[in-house]
Formats: structure tokens, sequence, C-alpha cells
């Protein structure tokens, strides 16, 4: 009921992928989606060389589905995006996203190498610019979506039709994303498929602590705001002290050195791993107040599949 161009080009039953999200996206989460029937991805941004390797061999342990690494860009970082692009080569990864800014340095290696290239932007135009640059599909960040989305402020409602009128290839809706209403929605938009993030936070495989998990579910849908907007960014984080300070501090004309110690990776691992959920801001979006219970990664996709399967046979019965 839910092929799609996606499920031919991952090789996947259902096209739903597990966003890449920083020190939360491991072999064991990204293993677990795919035995589900959708897609797992490795979140490479935190990772040194050896523990990236380490990352996709324990994935392979794990399962014999496939999975793939995200690649993030946004750091600016050529070593380091070059070191993590090395390792999936030399492990025979097949699949790679890219995020943020252009993949066009990078996807000729990668497509050399016979990886399957997608990547993830927050607006239609970079979207056109990734398919001229030779990526495979696209996944859009729509308003709705945790962490970086861009500055236009526009819902997949929008910009997913935008998408697939002017693109060729695939395209992968992510944000808002957490049962099987918002799957059938974006199909209809002309997604071809989806990827969800803040519903995987609350999930068993999840690596973080308990009471960060707890944080998420009592989560209400107004509970997000927007940080990084004076800098010409948009970060959406879970509202707690961390992006309060940061906030008031924007106020005041910064830097986004000025920001770093509420934002960097120490704060942010208190917040996921230490039961400090004031520590740091954390990305998370407003489908968190739609998730009433951790379970396991299976559960929730099941649960997305069978929501949309019957929602799709009550339409069709209408």
């Amino acid at each position: 009921m839910f092929k799609t161009r996606l499920n031919d080009l991952l090789g996947v039953e259902y096209p739903i992928i597990g966003g890449a999200m920083a020190y939360l996206s491991t072999a064991e989460l990204a293993a677990a989606v795919s035995n589900a029937g959708g897609f797992g991805l490795i979140a490479a941004v935190t990772l040194t060389r050896e523990e990236l390797k380490e990352q996709i061999h324990t994935c392979r342990s794990l399962t014999d589905k496939p999975f793939g690494v995200n690649i993030a860009l946004i750091h600016r970082d050529p070593d380091k995006i070059n070191q993590d692009i090395e390792v999936v080569i030399e492990e025979g990864v097949r699949f790679v996203e890219t995020a943020a800014l252009s993949p066009e340095p990078y996807v000729k290696k990668l497509k050399d190498s016979g990886i399957t290239a997608l990547h993830k932007c927050a607006t239609v135009r970079h979207a056109k610019s990734a398919e001229r640059a030779g990526v495979d599909a696209v996944t859009l960040v729509g308003f709705e979506a945790a962490g970086h989305t861009g500055l236009d402020d526009l819902p997949l409602s929008i910009m997913v039709p935008q998408a697939v009128d002017a693109l060729k290839i695939p395209v992968i809706a992510a944000g808002g994303v957490g049962d099987g209403r918002a799957f059938v929605s974006a199909l209809a938009l002309g997604a071809s498929g989806v990827q969800i993030g803040t519903r995987l936070m609350a999930s068993r495989e999840c690596p973080a602590c308990h009471t960060f998990k707890e944080w998420i579910v009592q989560t209400q849908a107004t509970d997000t705001v927007y940080v990084e907007r004076s800098l010409n960014r948009a970060y959406r984080v879970r509202r707690n002290k961390a992006a309060e300070k940061v906030l008031e501090l924007e106020e005041t004309g910064v830097t986004m050195l000025d920001l770093l110690p509420y934002i960097g990776g120490d704060r942010l691992r208190k917040v996921l791993f230490e039961d400090d959920v004031e520590a740091g801001v954390v990305p998370c979006g407003p489908v968190a107040g739609m998730i009433d219970s951790v379970m396991s990664v299976r559960e929730i996709i099941d649960r997305i599949v069978s929501q949309a399967k019957d929602i799709v046979e009550r339409l069709s019965s209408n």
C-alpha cells in the first residue's frame, strides 16, 4: 500500500527514514529503524574516525537491512567531512545523507564509489541545487521540524508540492511526522516518504536517559522555541532555562561564540544523558506534543503504518 520510489531506492519495506540526531542516532537506533521496515541513519557529526567505523560495524551486526550514514556539512569543517566520506567509502556503506550547505563538492566522489546520495535541506531552491549536483533524493525540512529549519518559515504543505513539481528525484518530508495521519498527509502532498526524528527520541532504543525521554513525553506542542534567529539561523529547540538564556543574550546582540556555552556538545550531553534537562538547548519539534509514551521503534513504526492503512481504507470506502 505504501510502496513509493523511495522504497525502491533504499530497498526498504516502508518509506520511513529515522532522522539523524547528534549523539542519539547510534548504530542501535539505526538498526532498530531498519529492522522495523524503515531506513536507519547513523549520525556521524560527533564521531571520530574510529568511532564511526565501530558504529558501522555494530549496525551491520544488528541488522541485515539497509541503513546509511548522515554526514553533516553545517559545521563547515572540510577535514571532518572528508574524513567521514573516506570512512563510509572504506567500509562499503551504500547510502549517505548529507545535510545543510551544498553537497556539490562531495556528490561525485560518493557516486563514483557506488553510494546512493541523499541530501537534506530546508528550501526548495536548495533542493533544486542538490538535484543539479547529482543527488538521488532530497529531504525537505519544514517549519514543523526540530533543529535547523532555515529562514523561510514555510510548512511542508507548501514546500513539498513545490518541490515535487520542480524536481525529478524523490522528495522526502521531514517535520511534524509522528503518526499515520502525518505520514499519509506527506504522501498525499506528493512526498515519496517521510523522515522522523523527535518521535524517536522517546523510543526505548534511543540512548538518552529515562529523565530526558519522560521530559519529551511531557512536552506540549507549544513548548518549543526558536533560537539563533539574530544570527540569521533558525534552530527549533525545547524551551528550557538554557534556551531562555540564549534568547535573553540574543536581545543584547551576540555572536555564535557567545552562545556556544549553552549550545555546545557538553551542555547537550548533560540534557541527553545526565538527567539535567535545563543544562543546554536541545532540538525538539512540536510533534512532541503528540507523544504519549515511550515505545519501541518497531511499535512506533508499526503504529504509523497501521494508522495510515486505516486512513487510506476509510477514505477509499467513502
